[in-house]
């Protein structure tokens, strides 16, 4: 069996190119949405609401939240599916 001399130049590009396969999937990775849990601030700059308003989703249940050491945190999936449950159907009417 032929053996095969790896040298310091073969370890570094492998390195190299290791670290850039690591690198491109990292980048695929965060470039697939939203951060899995979101703070209150994060929730109302993505649904362009004022607190008041993100109280009273959460007061009223629409929005379900976690809160830990003061801070409330909002699961970034179920905010989505409140999105798509409350999505406004506008059917129009033949006449128009």
């Amino acid at each position: 069996m032929p053996t095969s001399i790896i040298t310091t130049d073969d370890l570094r590009d492998f390195k190299i190119e290791l670290l850039s396969d690591i690198k491109k999937l990292l980048i695929k990775q965060s470039g697939t949405g939203l951060k899995k849990y979101l703070k209150s601030s994060e929730v109302m700059d993505l649904l362009s609401i004022s607190a008041g308003t993100l109280q009273n989703l959460r007061m009223n249940g629409t929005i379900p939240h976690t809160k830990m050491g003061g801070i409330n945190f909002y699961e970034a999936d179920e905010i989505q599916k409140v999105m798509i449950a409350n999505r406004v159907q506008i059917k129009l009417s033949k006449d128009v």
